[in-house]
Order: C-alpha cells, then structure tokens, then sequence
C-alpha cells in the first residue's frame, strides 16, 4: 500500500492512487448512468411489452440476484481479493445490458436484468474492497466524494440522453449503449490491475473459517431466493388470498430467516455502532429507491409530462446528492458524521412527504424536482456517510464482509421498498385515476425514511 506519509499531499488523485482511482469512478459513472437512464426507459418498456401492473418487477428482479451477487462478493473477496471478481462483475454487466437490448419479450428481458444484478452486485462490493484495502484511512471521504459525484454527469445527462433515444429511435439503444463503455473500462481496469500489487489488496486474508464462508453462501442463495419469491408474489398482487399471495408471504419469512445471518449481529434490533450503520443505510435506501422508482410513471401516466421532462426531473436531484456527499467529505465543516445520518433521514422524508403532497392535493408539477433536490442532498449525507462509518468500524481484514454487508442493505433496502410500493400499486391501479394511491406511496416511503432519525442516533458508540 503506497506509505500514509503522503496521502495528506496526494490524495486520491494523487500519483500513487490515479489510475486505480480512474478506474473506479469510471466503473462508477457507467453503473449510475445505467440505473438513471433506464429508470426513465421504463415506462415506454412497460407500454411495448405490456408490464405496467409489473412496472416494479422489473428494477425488483436484478435486485435480487444482485443480492446473491453481493455475497458471494464478499466471500470471494475475502478469500481471494477483488480483481478478479472485479472483471467477472463487468462481463456479467454488459451481457445482461444487451439481453436486455436485443428482449422481444418481458421474459427474455427480466432474464436480462438478472444478469445485470448478477455483475452488478459482484461489481460494486469488488470496488468497495479496493477502497478499503489500497486507500488509508484518511482520503477514503475524499475518494468517496469523488464516487458520489461520479453520478453527477450521468445522473445529468443519462435522463435527457435516454428519453431522446427512447423517443426518436427505441428504448433499446438506452441499454445496448452501456455496451460498449462496460467493455472499455473492462480493458481499462484489466490494464490498472497490472500497475498494482496484487499481494497488498489479497493481503488482508478474512479469518473467518471455510465453513462460515459455506454458510454465508448458503445464507446468499436462501436471501436471494426468497426476495426472488417476494417479488413474483408481489408484482401483481390482489387483495385476495391466492397462490401468488402465499408465495409473498413465504418471500417475506425468508428474508426475515436468512437476513440477520448476512449482516452485523444486531442490526434488526438497532444495536449501536456497526449494526445502526447497516440498519440506517437499508431504511434510507429502500424510501428513496421505492419514491425514485415511481416518480417517471407518476409524471408520465399521471400528470402527462413528456419522457424528457421526467428525466429531468430525476437529473437534478442529482446535483443535491453531489453537493450532499461533497459536505460529509469535509470534515472541518460539519457535525459528528452519525449527526450527518440523522440529518439525512430528516430531509428524505420531507422531500418524500412533498411528493406526496404533490400527488393527494394536485400542487403544480414543479414542486417535485425542487423536492428530488432535497432527497439528492439527504442521499449525499447519510448514504455517502454510512460507507465511510462501515469501514471506519471495521478492521482490515474484515472490509469484504463489511462492503458485502453494506451493499446487502443497499439492495435488501431497494428490495423491500420496490416490492412494498409495487405490491400497493399493483393491488390498487386505476389507469389515470392515481393520484391519491402515488399519494399514499410517496407518504408511506417517507414514513419508513423517518425510521432512519433513531437510527442514526444509535451509531454513536456513546
């Protein structure tokens, strides 16, 4: 590992880190402008393949074999290091961008994102371990400043970007055009691997047993399965008893048995310390990714707007999650970082609640980019805060299974929130008659963001 001595005058940028810096927030800007462009896609996919009713499916599914992505991530990681899983992350990427490209059906096209949950949960734990292993201590908040703001120019550009190609040629140029980045960087990082000592990120050897390793797997394949369950029971739920209801009912017990077994003991109990971290990051993440992935189709489908106008709705609540992130990297400007957490919560459920508000009173349709602003800047403090924290918590040798364990939340969050959001939108649409049901979603969401505040109290070890 280059000497600590001088990360106060390099940084992450610095000559030591550059081109393992470079490689990680170009990986970073192709997986966010994926998630924005295609979140503005969606809608017209949902129309020509006929899934509306299974709008939220379609996130839902690569969020869960991204879950079994995600653990194995971290076992592999802990046993063998990141490069490798590294580059199998981004071949599984771009192969399931272009199933999805090429889909004549929601089958073939589902069967797409769940290969890109596959790479996709690989990916980012791998990218998660270099940062812990190859950077001290101190510029890991400045390099996380430098991911977060990584999604700016795609979260800007990647709505517009899609909605113009989605509108004037087809929305599967939106998927079969992540392609070929995902195939440049596979190139670029293969390239950066030679330039570091793959001794120094293999070093760090977990001193967890080849049986707990086992378990863990197992315990990934069992999450996986039963979020699996959870959202083919939910994608279009009825309030009736049916097969279709138990199979949710049983995706649910199973994530309820296999999830504790995949994060720090005491998090669904809001332990303090570690477990908080994970909890307040599964809460924070599953109310803004269930609001984020409705908005398009209540701005679209509801209220009438244009694809391009719907992207730019969701670009510049970018700009908050930069300017968010780019505050908690300064530590000489803010408060201890669990107050950050706190803060953040706070200001995802008022900007859920505005939403909300927007949809049950029919307020000008305006209000809802100012409010993605302010769940953009609550994103940018507490999610960005949290990775620093898991990492801060943990030793070395234990950063897969803590980046695992992060990114488990991330997705386990989105899973619930998405399956939540979906199985009401689903049991309760009327074509065109939404607007208290998107009401009572958005408010739902904001209630759960809330749940977040106590969290984030519960991280301080005092």
């Amino acid at each position: 590992m280059p000497e600590t001595t001088r990360t106060s005058v390099e940084g992450p940028l610095g000559r030591s880190y550059l081109e393992v810096t470079l490689a990680v927030l170009a990986l970073v800007t192709i997986v966010a402008f994926e998630a924005m462009a295609v979140s503005t896609a969606m809608p017209a996919v949902a129309r020509e393949l006929d899934a509306v009713r299974a709008y939220g499916f379609a996130f839902s599914v690569m969020l869960t074999t991204q879950l079994l992505g995600i653990v194995l991530a971290g076992v592999w990681s802990d046993r063998s290091g990141p490069m490798v899983g590294a580059v199998t992350g981004q071949a599984l990427l771009a192969a399931g961008a272009a199933m999805c490209g090429f889909a004549t059906n929601l089958q073939v096209f589902l069967a797409g994102r769940a290969l890109t949950g596959l790479g996709g949960g690989l990916l980012v734990v791998m990218l998660y371990v270099i940062a812990g292993r190859y950077y001290p201590e101190a510029i890991r908040p400045r390099l996380f400043t430098y991911v977060s703001a990584a999604w700016v120019l795609p979260a800007l550009l990647g709505p517009p970007v899609s909605a113009w190609l989605t509108t004037n040629l087809s929305w599967r140029w939106v998927f079969l055009g992540v392609v070929p980045p995902v195939l440049l960087t596979l190139a670029a990082l293969t390239h950066a691997r030679s330039r570091i000592d793959d001794s120094t990120l293999s070093a760090a050897v977990s001193s967890r047993d080849h049986s707990a390793h086992v378990r863990t797997a197992w315990a990934g394949l069992g999450i996986a399965l039963s979020a699996g369950a959870l959202q083919l029971g939910t994608y279009k739920l009825a309030l009736e008893l049916s097969p279709r209801a138990v199979v949710a009912v049983a995706g649910l017990v199973g994530v309820a048995v296999f999830a504790p077994m995949l994060v720090p003991r005491g998090t669904w109990r809001m332990a303090r310390g570690l477990p908080s971290v994970m909890l307040a990051r599964a809460l924070l993440v599953g109310a803004f990714y269930g609001g984020i992935t409705y908005i398009p189709l209540f701005l679209v489908g509801q209220l009438g707007l244009t694809l391009q106008t719907a992207g730019l709705s969701l670009a510049v609540g970018a700009i908050g999650w930069a300017a968010g992130a780019w505050y908690q990297g300064h530590d000489r400007l803010h408060l201890p970082r669990y107050r950050l957490v706190e803060l953040g919560a706070v200001l995802l459920a008022c900007g859920l609640a505005v939403v909300s508000a927007v949809a049950w009173l029919g307020l000008a349709w305006w209000i809802v980019p100012l409010a993605l602003v302010v769940t953009g800047v609550a994103m940018g403090l507490g999610v960005t805060t949290t990775t620093v924290l898991a990492l801060e918590l943990s030793p070395v040798e234990e950063h897969g299974a803590a980046s695992s364990s992060l990114q488990l939340a991330d997705v386990l969050g989105s899973v619930l929130g998405i399956a939540a959001a979906t199985a009401v939108f689903a049991a309760r649409h009327d074509p065109g008659q939404d607007d208290a049901l998107f009401g009572a979603i958005f408010l739902g969401l904001a209630l759960v963001a809330a749940v977040s505040v106590p969290a984030g109290q519960r991280i301080s070890s005092t």
